[in-house]
């Protein structure tokens, strides 16, 4: 075919043949595809189903009518009890007084305007492009979408339910836009700011300005105003009270958020607006059937049921799960045994709170104690203390994470260390026998390089070169800066996230082997459970079940994976045993008459100036983490000191912490158990290997020295019977130390967590 006839063809749609007189299959194709998919086609199929929900939203339109206020009729309480079945509380009594809006200050009427919907007074009642996005993401199960109208989050407060399903949506789309055409803004408003929750029980304006400023709705000031208004997007975790650090900035960035809209909508003068400071809320007045550690029970409770709301799809936010959960009809039973919570609240009150005399020392008034309490082969919390009184002290003591653990966070370097078969600086493995030197302020090195840190040990205390066993015995700052090292801070770092803290955004340097981040005991229980698990990540968990008549709530197991391995897990606690058996918990746990040959393993923990005191310890059936924290009495309580308190020169974690600890877990033991151990290095014994040290050893240290400086028994992977330092060595110890002998003997009290003078105030000086 020539070309002139080639181009008539294609011009008349035909192809040119191919080889052997056949037609390509592939153009065929791309032709069949062309006629099928025209955009004529396209467009018309557009159109059609643009009419289609067109007239499906008339018909919706027409069918659904404004539905009676339900938001009171359908509270109901919501039902508390221990894991045994009985009753622990009851809620649900609604905190509201309507006011209307004439009796609320226009200028916090703005602030809720400015806070939530800055278009209120000229849009239709409902966000099209938020609504498609929240309609889309429900159908995809997504769960969370972006904000609403105040007419549509008033819609669905008062008329209908929180329930995430395509049917609420697109009711709630229906019923705003014909509110907003048959009811004025003001109206649409006062019902919003009426309806909304605000926290601490606070339903409406009216009861919420009593609850955090003790004034009327009607003498709120714009900055307070501003608050509530803030508030709206996340009571919980925005309530001044309880927020954590994140929290508080949260908050206080939404604050300036609302005042900045409403100067940019010309309700605010820029002056005025320059001179305003953040109004920190009253202290909360607690509901008196919360009293005791009731309260901090049932928040906890909550809080954990609301998380698993928001992270299973049936809460959009955290704004919504907090009305979820509010709205009641809940019944949920939480893992606390009432005997356990009992004898928790009695070892507290027996051994701390019973002796603190604030009129006679008025740092006692400044101590407060935390408590958590696990079953590591379940995850279950089988007992909590928050505090000396729900409604007295309203921060939860066990959950706040705004203190340093101190030297608890010890053992997470020596997981790594096992875990990443980390080694010294000169190629040898790290071992429990190890040997570091533990010369007060010794310069931590890397590679040859010192690296611009060297911490002082507690009383600034010189144990020249000795085991990693003594060490962790005694509590030795400056080993565990150089370990971190050795290990590489960002392998600790990441360890600490895999046994269950909270590590995101720390910075991986060496001043955090320390514990020098904040934790909360309920944190550190989780973390100690991991290890007593033999690995197995163990996620501390409240709420044992969650029913309500609408919905249900699949909880997740709180034993996970394996987080390390069991060797490493295992050579922590058999290193841990030593704490309590020849080292800084002895005088309240190794010698405990209460004991009775319970086999323990744990850690102390004394922060820097001694402004938090800690003890973590367990037995193979339960976990328990001890936490006192130095808080100013008077607002806004700010982190104090301990030095005094309790009649004692400084509070150590070997101290009231331990005392609590052993009084608690001795009186609910029955019966002995020891840990079922896998480890090569012992249950905090004499290592069976040569110690590992930078120089060449070559001298047999005496026996004298190995009584006091080293463990006493041989290796074995079962625990042993007794303590291991109560009998001397049999024979000397095979192993051999280095060349250089410590700079200086222990101090002769052998413990540092022991009650004593106070230490010059100094980063690092806390055990």
């Amino acid at each position: 075919m020539g070309r002139a006839e080639e181009r008539r063809a294609r011009q008349r749609g035909g192809r040119r043949a191919a080889p052997g007189g056949r037609r390509s299959s592939q153009e065929g194709g791309r032709g069949g595809i062309r006629r099928l998919f025209t955009w004529k086609k396209i467009v018309g199929t557009f159109f059609s189903l643009c009419l289609l929900g067109m007239g499906a939203f008339i018909v919706l339109y027409m069918m659904i009518d404004i539905p009676e206020g339900n938001a009171d009729a359908t509270r109901q309480s919501n039902v508390y009890k221990y894991s045994d079945g009985s009753i622990m509380a009851r809620t649900g009594e609604v905190n509201r007084e309507v006011v209307d809006l004439a009796q609320i200050p226009r200028p916090v009427q703005r602030a809720f305007v400015a806070a939530e919907n800055k278009t209120f007074y000229s849009d239709a009642g409902v966000d099209l492009k938020g609504t498609a996005r929240g309609l889309l993401n429900t159908v995809s199960g997504k769960g969370a979408q972006g904000g609403s109208t105040i007419t549509q989050q008033y819609v669905k407060n008062y008329y209908l339910t929180q329930e995430q399903t395509v049917s609420r949506k697109l009711k709630e789309l229906v019923i705003s836009l014909k509110l907003d055409r048959e009811k004025s803004k003001d109206y649409i408003l006062a019902g919003y700011i009426n309806t909304s929750y605000y926290g601490r029980g606070a339903h409406g304006v009216q009861a919420a300005a009593q609850a955090y400023y003790r004034v009327d709705a009607e003498d709120l000031t714009v900055e307070q105003g501003a608050y509530l208004a803030a508030l709206l997007q996340a009571p919980s975790q925005y309530d001044w009270a309880v927020a954590s650090e994140t929290g508080k900035k949260l908050v206080k960035n939404r604050w300036n958020y609302v005042l900045d809209n409403m100067v940019e909508e010309g309700w605010l003068e820029r002056s005025e607006r320059s001179g305003m400071e953040f109004p920190v809320p009253k202290e909360p007045k607690g509901d008196p059937g919360m009293a005791g550690q009731t309260g901090y029970l049932v928040n906890e409770a909550n809080n954990a049921l609301k998380k698993q709301l928001v992270a299973d799809g049936s809460a959009e936010d955290a704004k919504q799960a907090d009305a979820l959960v509010d709205a009641g009809g809940w019944t949920i039973t939480l893992n606390i045994d009432k005997k356990k919570q009992a004898a928790l609240e009695k070892a507290v009150k027996d051994q701390l709170t019973g002796k603190l005399d604030p009129k006679e020392r008025e740092v006692d008034a400044d101590v407060q104690a935390g408590a958590v309490s696990v079953d590591p082969k379940t995850g279950a919390v089988v007992a909590m203390y928050g505090g000396v009184d729900y409604l007295k002290h309203y921060f939860n003591n066990a959950t706040r994470d705004d203190y340093q653990p101190a030297s608890t966070f010890k053992p997470v370097i020596l997981a790594a260390a096992v875990e990443e078969g980390a080694e010294t600086q000169d190629g040898r493995p790290i071992t429990a026998g190890t040997v570091y030197d533990g010369t007060s302020e010794r310069p931590v090195v890397d590679g040859g390089r010192k690296v611009g840190f060297a911490p002082e040990n507690e009383d600034d205390g010189n144990y020249g070169d000795i085991t990693v066993q003594t060490a962790m015995n005694k509590s030795v700052n400056s080993v565990f800066a150089q370990m971190g090292v050795d290990v590489g801070m960002e392998r600790v770092m990441e360890t600490a996230g895999k046994l269950g803290m909270d590590v995101e955004g720390l910075p991986a340097v060496p001043a955090q082997t320390l514990g020098s981040m904040g934790a909360s005991p309920l944190e550190m229980a989780g973390v100690y459970a991991t290890l007593d698990n033999h690995g197995r990540k163990t996620t501390p968990a409240i709420v044992k079940s969650a029913e309500h008549r609408s919905r249900t709530v699949t909880l997740p197991d709180a034993v996970g994976e394996q987080a390390i391995s069991r060797e490493a897990a295992d050579t922590v606690t058999s290193v841990l045993t030593g704490v309590v058996d020849d080292g800084t918990a002895r005088r309240a746990v190794r010698d405990n008459p209460l004991r009775d040959g319970q086999q323990v393993a744990g850690k102390t923990g004394t922060s820097d100036n001694n402004k938090s005191a800690w003890f973590v310890g367990f037995t193979p059936d339960l976990v328990t983490a001890v936490g006192l924290f130095g808080e100013d009495d008077e607002p806004p309580h700010k982190q104090v000191e301990m030095y005094g308190a309790g009649g004692e020169p400084r509070v150590n974690g070997g101290g009231f912490p331990a005392q609590i600890w052993a009084a608690y877990t001795f009186g609910v033991t029955e019966g002995t158990s020891t840990f079922d151990l896998e480890t090569k290095q012992g249950a905090a014994v004499e290592p069976s290997s040569e110690p590992s040290v930078s120089q060449t050893p070559t001298e047999e240290p005496s026996t004298e020295e190995s009584a006091t400086e080293e463990p006493s028994q041989s290796p074995t992977t079962e625990a042993p019977s007794q303590s291991p330092t109560t009998q001397a060595p049999t024979q000397s110890p095979t192993t051999q130390t280095p060349t250089q002998s410590p700079t200086t003997q222990p101090p002769t009290a052998g413990d540092p967590e022991e009650p004593g003078d106070p230490g010059q105030e100094r980063q690092g000086l806390g055990e």
